[in-house]
């Protein structure tokens, strides 16, 4: 990671001999004669910076690192999506017929299908990302060239600095002292107006360097602005490399894990299974055998008609001879009565014809 510092500017017993010629060079170029000199001097340094910064400035906007957090996050809802207790459905297929193995068929092949489609996902992604990390790199080698031209361009415009302030100086010490006693010593016109364009010349030349200052501050932000740039390039490219190097490895082989651990669980479900069910059908047997076994030995034990039945049996046909016999001896007695009254009619018949008959012979003698 690149260390985040601001550029010091060089005091003049830190310069070179070649910097010292070029202070001298530049101090020249203010020529106390023509004021112009003071308004371009320096411009071309300012211009470059300037230059310099909208230059940064594109090559930041072009490069959407929000792009790489969004492909990231995308990386962690895809690893995130995969949970074997978020896999239900309908069973399928011939094994899925069967009750207690449809569910487990059913979650094997759905974890399955979801992985196949996370893992393409994922590998897409991962090529992004990788695309993304040679980005970054590329544009901290780019944002390094910056930088470097950056302190090449706060460097000089340090000796423009110090070559206006050494002007300067002679300017106030020396120059305009004496132009000034001389314009006091002469009444002559000419003597303070040359007097005044100096102190004017001097006055612009103090405004010059501070807008020089101005543009060195520029570049001594942009310094470190530049650095805090790369750092966080370097940040995400190390993030992308970690998600690609271990995070989705690491995915991969929990996948593999949770795989063989699914199967494993479909294998010990289906063992657990069916020993129940064998269980329960050798318990149902054992049920049925002895409830069988003793019915069967309760029936053999027993004769053909039981003590009970024929008890009952007996005692029914006592009851229905007795209740016969009562019947027969009502019957018989009724019958004998009825013969008594037929009898008793019969006579009472007869007798009431006699007499009609002895009343007709009466009727029919003269």
């Amino acid at each position: 990671m690149s260390e985040i510092l601001a550029p010091a500017a060089k005091r003049p017993d830190q310069l070179s001999e070649k910097e010292q010629k070029k202070i001298a060079a530049l101090k020249k170029r203010l020529d106390n004669s023509d004021p112009n000199t003071v308004i371009q001097y320096g411009v071309e340094v300012q211009d470059k910076i300037s230059e310099f910064a909208d230059r940064i400035l594109s090559e930041v906007k072009s490069r959407d690192t929000g792009y790489v957090g969004k492909v990231l996050t995308d990386l962690m809802t895809r690893l995130k999506e995969m949970h074997l207790d978020s896999l239900s459905g309908q069973p399928r297929g011939f094994w899925a017929k069967i009750p207690f193995l449809g569910s487990l068929v059913d979650r094997t092949e759905r974890f399955l299908s979801k992985y196949q489609t996370v893992s393409v996902q994922i590998v897409q992604i991962t090529e992004e990302l990788d695309r993304a990390k040679v980005q970054l790199l590329n544009d901290v080698a780019m944002l390094d060239h910056f930088y470097n031209n950056n302190i090449e361009y706060f460097n000089g415009i340090g000796l423009y600095i110090q070559a206006g302030e050494q002007k300067l100086q002679e300017l106030q010490d020396s120059i305009l002292p004496r132009l000034k006693a001389a314009a006091e010593a002469s009444d002559q016109p000419l003597e303070i107006q040359k007097y005044k364009d100096m102190a004017q010349f001097a006055a612009r030349l103090e405004k010059k360097i501070h807008d020089l200052k101005l543009s060195r501050t520029v570049a001594l932000q942009t310094a470190p602005q530049i650095r805090l740039i790369q750092n966080n390039n370097q940040e995400l490219a190390t993030k992308i490399q970690s998600s690609i190097l271990n995070t989705i490895p690491l995915w991969k082989h929990q996948m593999v894990m949770a795989i063989t651990l699914l199967r494993q669980s479909q294998v010990s479900g289906l063992q657990r299974q069916i020993s129940e069910t064998t269980r329960e059908i050798l318990q149902k047997n054992a049920e049925m055998l002895k409830v069988s076994s003793t019915e069967i030995a309760l029936e053999a034990e027993k004769g053909i008609v039981d003590l009970e039945t024929l008890k009952k049996v007996n005692a029914d046909l006592i009851s229905t001879i007795e209740e016969t016999i009562k019947l027969q001896q009502e019957g018989r007695i009724r019958r004998q009565e009825a013969e008594k009254e037929i009898i008793k009619i019969e006579t009472e018949l007869k007798q009431k014809l006699l007499e009609m008959k002895g009343k007709a012979k009466k009727e029919a003698a003269p």
